[in-house]
């Protein structure tokens, strides 16, 4: 026996998905296919954690809002169980969320996404996860910047100890 969603539970959920891929500015997929409950609770909260969603929809309901939305078409990405992870600007940090997981839970599959509009398959993802963080990279910035401000100053305040040490010695000269 087949089951099939009323229609307006279909509309309703492709407007949902519709909504989260308008929301999103990137979409990691994942085959979660042999994580139990706890684990992808675990996986859930990870990726929260990173600044991501993670949400199952049924492929068939994404590949119609998808193509309502006119985004590239996913193929063979939406093949078997799907976990869709909902990014913002920096997509880096869920991937290293999932690509961490995915190290301490084998059953955990990294399937793709789509970045930039930019369709990514497995490989791409774990080269996306290897990417320093945004946050990564603005200490690293930070840090750069603050280094010449550093040694300015170290310059600045080298005369003026050479004062401070040439008066002191007049003084104790004078005493």
């Amino acid at each position: 026996m087949i089951h099939t969603m009323p229609a307006n539970v279909k509309k309703e959920a492709v407007a949902e998905i519709k909504g989260q891929f308008s929301d999103a500015e990137n979409v990691l997929l994942v085959d979660y296919r042999g994580l139990s409950v706890k684990d992808i609770s675990a996986l859930r909260r990870k990726v929260t954690e990173a600044g991501g969603r993670l949400v199952v929809y049924k492929n068939t309901l994404v590949e119609i809002a998808m193509t309502e939305l006119a985004l590239p078409d996913l193929g063979e990405l939406l093949e078997g169980p799907s976990a869709f992870v909902f990014t913002g600007d920096d997509p880096v940090a869920p991937a290293k969320a999932l690509k961490d997981f995915s190290r301490e839970h084998d059953a955990l599959g990294l399937k793709g996404g789509l970045v930039q509009n930019q369709v990514l398959d497995s490989a791409a993802l774990g080269v996306l996860a290897a990417l320093p963080t945004r946050e990564e990279l603005l200490a690293k910035l930070l840090g750069t910047l603050q280094n010449p401000a550093r040694g300015l100053v170290t310059v600045l305040s080298g005369p003026a100890r050479g004062l401070v040490t040439v008066l002191d010695g007049a003084a104790q000269k004078a005493a």
